[in-house]
């Protein structure tokens, strides 16, 4: 049985004289998986952050079980089970694999077996890997976290097709509140069920099933 875990209502996020939330109401399901689109600019990753605590609201308010938490900082945030994964800087670059990995949990081996590949890289810092192992590390560490909410901003991003689909598999598995930030929706979700919320400029222009986006025309222009 799915519910609502974590909610905007009505949000606003100003950054300086500009407002990049325009009063958002998008509600995500736990467990499950919800999915934010939109172009560069939309506002997916603000309500990302708006969510975690990491950008503070001018306006309206973030709720996690039925509960207002917008002024709990985002640490706390993450002590009550919330790992949000950002698109940069989502590893410590300094720090080998097995050190990134040994910060959330003692044993890597469940992180290792979602993502092989980065077994034989162990001992490497993480600031020398491609892009998408770098991915596959930061998303490994928040398989390892078990955290109740888990926010990731474009999962995928420098993965090969093959990886990408696991990936959202592994996500879509996850006994937790699942909110992935992409551009458009990755192929491995379109007949996957998932609930899909469209940005356009700082506002929400499609809300739906995955499998209805095809057939909203203000979708595909988002």
């Amino acid at each position: 049985m799915t519910t609502t875990v974590l909610s905007l209502r009505r949000a606003r996020v100003r950054y300086g004289p500009l407002e990049a939330l325009h009063g958002v109401t998008l509600a995500a399901p736990g467990p499950g998986l919800t999915v934010l689109l939109g172009r560069n600019g939309s506002g997916r990753t603000t309500v990302l952050r708006a969510l975690a605590g990491a950008v503070p609201l001018s306006g309206g308010a973030v709720w996690w079980d039925d509960v207002d938490v917008t002024g709990v900082p985002a640490y706390e945030r993450a002590r009550r089970g919330l790992c949000l994964v950002p698109e940069r800087q989502a590893v410590f670059g300094s720090l080998t694999v097995r050190e990134n990995l040994a910060l959330t949990a003692p044993d890597p081996d469940p992180a290792l077996g979602a993502y092989p590949r980065l077994r034989p890289l162990l001992e490497r810092r993480a600031g020398t890997l491609s892009g998408g192992e770098q991915r596959m590390l930061a998303l490994s560490r928040a398989l390892l976290a078990r955290a109740r909410v888990v926010l990731v901003d474009e999962p995928a991003q420098g993965m090969s097709p093959a990886v990408a689909a696991r990936t959202y598999a592994l996500l879509a598995a996850l006994d937790a509140c699942v909110v992935v930030a992409e551009q458009r929706l990755p192929p491995a979700l379109r007949d996957h069920p998932a609930f899909v919320y469209v940005l356009r400029r700082g506002s929400v222009v499609f809300a739906g099933e995955a499998g209805e986006l095809g057939r909203s025309t203000s979708a595909q222009q988002g």
